[in-house]
């Protein structure tokens, strides 16, 4: 269904899982979903400001920007980063997103957020370090699950006739009131 409805761009096939010196933590299509990757470019929380965080008032100087194959988060806090993939949701579909079983197991929970019928864009994917240890994520490997749930109907108004705050979001996304 993902690779007839153009649903997921760069989209691969199988899934990719390496071993030994060069292992990675697997991305692409698994039983019932599709593994994503996070991209390079990450947004660390810090409270450096002691700002309040306000979803209808966020202070980026909240984030420090992070570029590499590895981030830190560190210990009880969280960062925000984006796919690599860039997903085009159809009318009929619900899209779930949910953590790897790789990172939980290590205390890296990945929020659970829905991609609705019609929304498109790069997801922006949000890591909390529940540990009181610094903790990594790896750029352009497996991230996180997207569960698809397709309906025999289309949904009565989408994402995109509501005109969502977040259609066509490209790069790490903050919230936005």
């Amino acid at each position: 269904m993902a690779e007839e409805r153009d649903m997921i761009s760069p989209f691969e096939p199988r899934q990719v899982s390496q071993s030994g010196a060069n292992r990675v933590i697997s991305y692409g299509t698994s039983s019932y979903g599709y593994d994503v990757r996070c991209a390079d470019d990450f947004k660390v929380f810090t409270n450096i400001h002691s700002a309040t965080v306000d979803p209808k008032a966020f202070d980026e100087r909240s984030f420090v920007d992070v570029k590499g194959d590895v981030c830190v988060i560190p210990p009880n806090s969280f960062a925000l980063a984006r796919t690599v993939e860039y997903f085009k949701i159809p009318r009929n579909v619900l899209t779930i997103c949910l953590g790897k079983s790789t990172y939980a197991r290590c205390g890296i929970i990945v929020n659970v957020t829905p991609l609705e019928p019609e929304w498109e864009g790069n997801v922006t994917l949000e890591f909390s370090n529940t540990t009181t240890l610094p903790a990594k994520i790896y750029a352009n490997e497996g991230a996180a699950q997207m569960l698809f749930f397709e309906s025999d109907e289309e949904c009565e108004i989408s994402y995109l006739d509501r005109g969502g705050k977040y259609q066509g979001q490209q790069g790490v996304t903050l919230p936005k009131a």
